[in-house]
Formats: C-alpha cells, sequence, structure tokens
C-alpha cells in the first residue's frame, strides 16, 4: 500500500515548522527500522565479517555539522541504514572469531525490539515492574545454570569489566568491614591495607577494575601459572592476611580454568576472599560434558560472568554474583530518601548503575528460547567447532600452541613475523575474521567460537581460507 503521508515517504525536511509525529507515523517509523533491520539480517551471513575500506570511508558521510533544526526521522533512519549498515562487523554471521563475542540469539535479538518500545528503565520496581521481574527470573535461572550457590545475590550489569568491579567492591567491602572499616563511608584515606593475588594471566578487565576501585594494577601479587596459563599450586605464597584471590574459569587465550577447590582452600585457610572471573568459560558449568572443568569454582565468594558471549544476548549484558547479598548490597546500595522504595530487592541497591536498560528481558528471552538442553548443545558445538579448527589446523602442518579445553585455539603459523603477516592477510581476504595475541612471548593467531550461528560449514570453508592465505604469503616472502 503507498505510504499515506510524506513523512513516511522521508520527503519533509522538519525546519521551522518542526511537529511531532501522530501516532501513526511514531509506528510507520518503527516498522521501518524493524524492516530495514529484517533486511540488513537477511545478508549478514554473506557478506564479509570485516566492514571493507570503502565502507567505513563512506561513514564520514554521517559526520556532518551540528544541526540547526530538527530533521526528517526517516530520513535519518534512511541514511543511518545507507552508510551505516556497511560500515559494521558481521559478528552475527558465523564467521567471526576475533573475540569471545557470541551474534545475538533470534529470541533475544527480537526481545531487543520490544524492549526499544517499552524504553524501560530497570533501576527500581516502580520504574519497570516489568524488567525489575525479568531481571529476578533472570538471575535465579543464571545461578543454577552457573552452578552457583543458591544464597548469591546477583546483578545485571554492562559485561564482564563492571562485574568484575561489583564483585571486587563487595570483596574490599567484606574485608574492611572485618577489619572496622566502613570503605562506603570513610573512602580509602586511612584504611586497612588490603592485599591482592591474581593470576599473571589475569583479564585486563580484572586489573581495570582494580584501578578503579583504589586498589591498583600494580601493587596486585602476581600468581606464577604454567603453559596453559593455569595458575601453579605448588608455588602459591603464604597469605600474611586476609586478601582478595582473583581466578579464572575460563583463560582468554587458551580457555584453561584454575584448580579452584586448592586455591580455594588455600585462600579460605587465611579468612581471604576467591573471586572468580568467568566471562565466558563459567558457562561450561552448564553442560555435562565441560561441567568438570568448573568442579570447584562454586566455593568461590563471588562471579563476573557475561550473556554477549556464549548465551549469544546483545550488548550490553554481564552478571555479577557474590555469595551472600550482606557483601553486595551494601557496596553498591543507592542512599537518599526517595530511593528507599519498598521491602523486595531492588536493583539499584546490588549495581553500580540507577538508570539502566532493563537487560533482563533479553535473558530471559534466551534462556526461554533454548532452555537447559539448548544452552548445554550451544556450548557442546561451539567447543566442537574449536576442536575441528584445530584438528584441521595441525594437519596442514600448524602448530596449536593450547590444549583446546573449550572454544579457544592459539595457532603458530611459524614465526611472529609470519604469524602476524598471515593473520593480517586473512583479515584482508574476507572469509572470516581472527584477531592476534601475544601469549607467553609468541605471536599467535587466536580463534574464539562463540555463535549460535557457526556451522560445521563456516569452519570448513575458514580453514580453507587460512591454508590458502597462508601459502600466499610464504610463496610471496620466498619470492621477496
Amino acid at each position: 500500500m503507498a505510504p499515506t503521508n510524506t513523512l513516511e515517504m522521508g520527503t519533509i525536511g522538519l525546519q521551522e515548522d518542526a511537529r511531532e509525529l501522530t501516532r501513526h507515523e511514531e509506528q510507520q517509523l518503527f516498522l521501518d527500522a524493524a524492516k530495514r533491520g529484517s533486511e540488513y539480517l537477511k545478508g549478514v551471513r554473506d557478506r564479509s565479517p570485516f566492514p571493507a575500506e570503502e565502507a567505513i570511508e563512506r561513514l564520514r558521510v554521517l559526520d556532518t555539522d551540528l544541526p540547526r533544526n530538527p530533521e526528517d526521522p526517516f530520513a535519518i533512519l534512511r541514511e543511518l541504514d545507507e552508510f551505516g549498515s556497511p560500515g559494521t562487523v558481521a559478528n552475527s554471521g558465523g564467521r567471526y572469531f576475533g573475540f569471545v563475542i557470541g551474534g545475538a540469539l533470534p529470541a533475544a535479538r527480537a526481545a531487543t525490539v520490544l524492549a526499544a518500545a517499552w524504553d524501560q528503565n530497570a533501576g527500581f520496581r516502580v520504574l519497570s515492574p516489568i524488567g525489575t521481574f525479568l531481571e529476578d527470573i533472570s538471575l535465579g535461572w543464571l545461578a543454577k545454570l552457573l552452578g552457583l550457590p543458591a544464597t548469591a545475590a546477583g546483578a545485571l550489569v554492562t559485561g564482564a569489566t563492571m562485574a568484575n568491579f561489583t564483585c571486587l567492591a563487595a570483596a574490599r567491602h567484606e574485608l574492611l568491614r572485618n577489619l572496622g572499616w566502613d570503605v562506603e563511608a570513610d573512602g580509602l584515606f586511612g584504611a586497612p591495607e588490603i592485599s591482592v593475588y591474581v593470576s599473571e594471566d589475569s583479564h585486563t578487565s580484572v586489573l581495570k577494575a582494580l584501578a578503579l576501585l583504589g586498589l591498583g594494577r600494580a601493587r596486585a601479587t602476581r600468581l606464577a601459572t604454567n603453559g596453559q596459563s593455569r595458575i601453579v599450586v605448588s608455588q602459591l605464597p603464604k597469605i600474611e592476611r586476609p586478601s582478595i584471590i582473583c581466578v579464572q574459569a575460563g583463560d582468554v587465550n587458551t580457555g584453561a580454568f584454575d584448580d579452584a577447590s586448592e586455591l580455594c582452600a588455600w585462600a579460605h585457610d587465611s579468612a581471604s576472599w576467591v573471586h572468580v572471573d568467568g566471562a565466558f568459560g563459567l558457562w561450561a558449568a552448564a553442560s555435562p560434558r565441560k561441567s568438570h572443568l568448573t568442579a570447584g569454582f562454586s566455593e568461590a565468594d563471588s562471579w563476573a560472568c557475561d550473556g554477549h558471549k556464549w548465551l549469544n544476548v546483545p550488548y550490553d549484558s554481564g552478571f555479577a554474583f557474590v555469595r551472600r547479598a550482606e557483601a553486595l548490597r551494601p557496596a553498591m546500595a543507592a542512599e537518599g530518601a526517595y530511593l528507599e522504595l519498598g521491602q523486595q530487592r531492588e536493583p539499584s541497591h546490588y549495581n553500580p548503575e540507577l538508570s539502566r536498560r532493563a537487560r533482563g528481558i533479553e535473558v530471559w528471552a534466551a534462556i526461554r528460547s533454548l532452555g537447559r538442553t539448548g544452552i548445554a548443545e550451544l556450548i557442546d558445538r561451539t567447543c566442537d567447532h574449536a576442536a575441528l579448527f584445530a584438528k584441521r589446523l595441525k594437519s596442514a602442518g600448524f602448530e596449536i600452541l593450547n590444549e583446546v579445553v573449550v572454544n579457544q585455539v592459539l595457532v603458530s603459523f611459524g614465526s611472529d613475523a609470519h604469524t602476524e603477516a598471515v593473520a593480517k592477510a586473512l583479515q584482508r581476504e574476507g572469509t572470516c575474521w581472527c584477531g592476534l595475541t601475544l601469549w607467553k612471548g609468541r605471536r599467535a593467531m587466536r580463534i574464539s567460537v562463540s555463535s549460535w550461528s557457526t556451522t560445521t560449514e563456516d569452519v570448513e570453508a575458514s580453514v580453507a581460507a587460512m591454508i590458502g592465505v597462508e601459502r600466499i604469503v610464504r610463496e610471496g616472502s620466498q619470492r621477496s
């Protein structure tokens, strides 16, 4: 049917005579956005995972002078789609392996569209009954899937960085409270000293959280790791005072898991706090095939995890869990007379944010759409894809540097310079996209398989591209 007004056609520029959209026009604008999004998804699997240089250059069209007057929303949307869509990274296409990120599940993506229409603020129950209700449900489901104690209190945050921050803030509160110090009221000036121990291969998000909390990156004692980035239990030092111990469930390079049972026993002997950075690896607990890797992690005191990794929900979605609400709530509580709103759990008393989007909507939809068995199958399938990558590349004569225990593969094509050249050439070739890392002093290409949409055919096509690109780079090097 033809548009019923000129605004629907995107021909009216709203200048001096600007007016609000009618309800009908507002609906048409939303439907236009949904249609454009649907068209984008229809072609996402057929395009290169990374945008072409030409598409990136064309983004400059969007860099205009600050508009003086209102403009036509339909024209704005059309321009955003025309120039913005080609400039995106197609991490939903199944062949993006550069970082540990998954493409959004259909149910979660659709829930995002509905949530955008709802426009909910999930900071307090009075702001969004549906947002806070689904958050409560989601946190309960997540705790069960991740194998956490029934007492654990949780928060939905932006990602692993803020999840680590939230958990470590609870740890800081609890240790100082036990020493008679109220850090939330009195700060760190004059406070008793807190020691922190981290893996020498800790992720940057843990170190950033320590910096934000005033505990310092450089002050942390680094615990030695083995050739797979696991903390070496036999080399653990004596803990002189109650401290914070940070361990890993899934190293970002190797996928390795620390020996949680031994580390928790060592830490708890000194009344120390064990925090788990489990951004993606903690999801192994949801798979009967992989849950043995997470043995002992439930004995820790706090856990950070991401939803936009293995659960495949849209950004931004992270989870912070603390064994006891009595440690989390005081560290995060929002002060103010008008914020004392009821006896039920108020989300803003458990995480760093007040106003925030209702992340629980997408988490709820994702878990409902997969169920426990579907989540386990997703984890197993992506791990199998990683194992296939390793098998094919090893058979082709390349070195796999890590034990492929979950979804991470480190491959060397020879010298550091040659590996870097191959990885960059692969990125330009466009079949798939993998990143580079420096691990244990060696340059490696890292393959992270996290997306529900990756198929065996994607893996085989990507391996073929890797082998072909390496041959071209090698032959070019020999000629020069």
